[in-house]
């Protein structure tokens, strides 16, 4: 699993290989995303598990706030992609593979009820402007 790359994503770029970005700019540094932006590092697998397990062990390390200790910067906040590589590379040299299935299992449910909860709240708020609309 410790077969990635990490690099600064370049716009208009795409990528062959099983890839996610991570924000690499404001309070949200560190956090991976599926769909590219402009202040962000994209990191390449060589097969879609290892990306998968990358993602959520990156998406673990930013709700552990594990990236918050690398954020510089006065007004903007950002974080090198150093330091990314350092975070990931120490949290994989203490990575267990039977005990981070079972995390990656249940971030998955936990990720999934977060959307479904988003997308309540969203139907909610139509419903309440349809209502007062009436």
């Amino acid at each position: 699993m410790s077969t990635f790359q990490i690099k600064t994503h370049q716009p208009g770029r795409t990528y062959a290989k099983p890839h996610f970005f991570i924000l690499n700019k404001g309070l949200n540094s560190g956090k991976p995303l599926d769909k590219p932006c402009p202040n962000c590092f994209v990191i390449t697998t060589i097969t879609r598990a290892e990306r998968e397990s990358l993602y959520y062990l990156c998406l673990s390390l930013k709700v552990g706030q594990f990236f918050a200790y690398y954020l510089k910067g006065s007004v903007i906040p950002f974080i090198g992609i150093s330091d990314v590589k350092k975070v990931i590379n120490t949290a994989l040299q203490n990575y267990e593979a039977q005990q981070w299935q079972m995390k990656v299992e249940k971030l998955k449910k936990i990720t999934a009820f977060e959307e479904n909860l988003q997308q309540q709240l969203s139907t909610i708020s139509k419903l309440k402007i349809a209502l007062l609309r009436s």
